[in-house]
């Protein structure tokens, strides 16, 4: 049998130079791109490092022990990163979520959430700091991230079943630690708390209903988010796509569901609630959350922007080259000058990878330009 190489063509040093533009862009809260979506989720990827090494996300054979990761110096400093998050809540932004790699990886992160929750909205209002963790750390930081200014946390997990947990994160991490991860966070008053499984066919599939049956009733919403083509490293292939709808039908046949309104315009889940014996939501058992990426494209109203650990600016999750903002930021320019580069770059984006793939051959997804990888951009 043949061994699985991929040429790793370092997308990290790729990147467009990010231009002041002749015409200043004033920032106003009211930025939006080529169609017509505003500007109002900022994604800050704190590390490219990570401790599991799921194989859907940083598989061992790829991320080894001597993959060379980002050097320190590389790296946006905490007042950088702040520096540009405020750009960007100028603009219009007004939910940060903090994510890696692992972010809790990233030695005295609380410093940053402190400098990020000081920020102010365009309408003076605090901003939404949220964290995305695989939960490994978690028990020791939560209260020291709340005290910061934390909000909330949603913790990556995939199974309760502890032989299937430590299968999938391949570093032998029990589940437990990570259950007792999310509990310090329920403690610490960091919610709602979101859990997200990854659902892969034949690896994880029958976790589905001990995950709903575990967080039914405890205040955590559990979203079910397929398998997505994220990267090259991962192998992708379509046939192990469980789709929502098949999930969903997974989950009817023990529990009655009835659909829920969006939470926000933008927000990625579809949601379902937990209907009580009167056939309604009840909100005391909670709901479940769909990310359906794949099956169901949800581009035509996505608000989000991506900002790399070391300063490059992404404006899809699948995108293949990121626009360099450290240039500008350790080259001397103003916050004007900032503002008007982002102004630039936002007003330019009509990247709508997800509703174009159904499209596309299926040889498509393995040619032209590798995109980044999530471990390096985040989910």
């Amino acid at each position: 049998m043949s061994e699985r190489v991929i040429p790793l063509v370092d997308q990290r040093i790729r990147a467009l130079r990010a231009v002041v533009p002749d015409r200043p862009i004033v920032p106003t809260g009211l930025l939006s791109d080529g169609l017509g979506r505003p500007l109002r989720d900022l994604r800050i990827s704190v590390t490219d490092r990570c401790n599991f090494r799921c194989s859907y996300c940083m598989p061992k054979e790829i991320f080894d022990k001597d993959y060379q990761y980002l050097p320190h110096s590389a790296l946006l400093s905490f007042e950088e990163i702040t520096r540009l998050t405020r750009v960007f809540v100028a603009h219009g932004v007004q939910k940060i979520r903090l994510t890696g790699g692992e972010p809790l990886l990233r030695k005295n992160l609380e410093i940053l959430v402190e400098q990020l929750a000081a920020l102010r909205t365009v309408d003076g209002q605090p901003l939404d700091l949220t964290l995305t963790t695989n939960g490994s750390l978690l028990a020791r930081k939560a209260h020291a991230l709340k005290a910061a200014g934390l909000k909330r946390v949603t913790v990556s997990l995939d199974g309760l079943d502890d032989g299937v947990f430590r299968r999938m994160n391949d570093v032998d991490f029990p589940v437990a630690d990570v259950l007792a991860g999310i509990e310090a966070a329920q403690a610490a008053g960091l919610g709602p708390i979101k859990v997200n499984m990854v659902v892969k066919r034949g690896t994880n599939e029958d976790q589905i209903l001990p995950m709903a049956r575990h967080f039914r009733g405890t205040g955590i919403v559990l979203r079910f988010i397929e398998y997505m083509d994220v990267g090259a490293t991962n192998g992708w292939c379509m046939d192990e796509v469980v789709p929502s709808a098949e999930v969903l039908r997974t989950l009817q046949q023990a529990f009655a569901l009835v659909p829920l309104q969006a939470s926000a315009p933008g927000e990625t889940a579809e949601r379902w609630g937990y209907a009580g014996p009167d056939g309604r939501f009840d909100p005391a058992l909670g709901e479940v959350g769909f990310i359906s990426s794949v099956t169901q494209a949800f581009c035509g109203d996505c608000n989000r922007a991506r900002l790399s650990t070391e300063g490059k600016v992404y404006l899809c999750l699948f995108a293949s080259q990121g626009h360099d903002l450290r240039e500008l930021l350790r080259g001397g320019a103003s916050d004007a000058d900032l503002a008007s580069a982002v102004g630039a770059i936002w007003q330019g984006r009509r990247d709508r990878y997800s509703e174009l793939r159904a499209a596309l051959p299926p040889e498509a997804h393995s040619a032209g330009e590798r995109r980044i990888e999530m471990s390096y951009i985040g989910g």
